[in-house]
């Protein structure tokens, strides 16, 4: 059988085996009451509140290219030399303030409970304004700690909002951690862990000064749409509408697929 058959007959039955895509679906019970919780708390959130996305980024590698880079020139890519010195690696804990867009961030040698509490502290002492500071992470079992819960305990305003299973990607936080990793983490050239912590912080402070006062999840139409486009990042958009989003939001998402099959979002 000739290859021209053989792409006629795929073709035909639309089947492309060539190409691979993943899904993640949740397996926790709670998983619409909780997801609701999360997405309401981005659309409709309490009167005067403070709302932080907060996650870690673990282990990024401080890494020194042995071979200089070779530039991006007409008709070559940008080429980076295939050994690398690694210096060591740094955590990265980060907050998003959902109604600003601004990022909150500390670097750390370790990621442990004590290390996530001193952070939320320090959100704490910065949104002392707030009548209520609410928390969207994880379930890390260092933000499940006893250390943890009484923490909670001695702040009664600030309350945890934990993803469902295998849903991280409700935490508005991954996505500034997918922008970083594009900008700097992928192809930076790193001297030491301290050169790669101070080029994280570097990086922090010029995010928040290109953020304009509008700036945020309002500024992509909305939290809605910021956040139902994270979840076409995971698998078939229209998939994904059918397996999450709660029967209430799927008229919502309709037009949302509308404005990405049209290019409107993220140009």
């Amino acid at each position: 059988m000739s290859k021209s058959s053989v792409y006629r007959i795929l073709a035909q039955a639309r089947l492309q085996p060539h190409r691979l895509e993943r899904y993640m679906a949740s397996n926790d019970p709670d998983f619409e009451t909780k997801a609701t919780d999360i997405i309401g708390l981005y659309l409709e959130p309490p009167q005067h509140p403070a709302v932080f996305c907060v996650d870690e980024k673990t282990a990024i590698q401080a890494l020194d290219r042995l071979d200089p880079v070779l530039p991006l020139s007409p008709g070559r890519a940008e080429r980076h030399g295939f050994e690398y010195y690694r210096h060591g690696t740094l955590s990265l804990y980060a907050a998003l303030d959902v109604k600003t867009g601004k990022v909150h961030g500390k670097t750390a040698k370790r990621h442990t409970s004590d290390d996530f509490i001193a952070f939320v502290s320090d959100l704490v002492k910065r949104a002392r304004w707030a009548k209520e500071i609410h928390i969207v992470l994880d379930n890390l079992s260092a933000h499940k700690t006893k250390a943890v819960q009484q923490f909670l305990t001695d702040h009664p305003k600030v309350r945890f909002h934990f993803t469902p299973t295998y849903s991280s990607w409700l935490n508005q936080v991954e996505l500034w951690f997918a922008k970083i990793q594009r900008d700097l983490l992928a192809r930076g050239i790193f001297t030491s862990v301290s050169d790669l912590g101070r080029k994280i912080r570097k990086y922090i402070r010029a995010y928040a000064k290109s953020l304009s006062p509008s700036a945020g999840p309002t500024q992509i139409h909305g939290a809605e749409l910021l956040l139902t486009l994270s979840l076409g990042q995971l698998t078939n958009y229209s998939e994904t509408r059918q397996l999450y989003l709660p029967r209430a939001r799927r008229k919502q998402s309709r037009l949302v697929s509308r404005h990405v099959a049209a290019g409107r979002l993220f140009r």
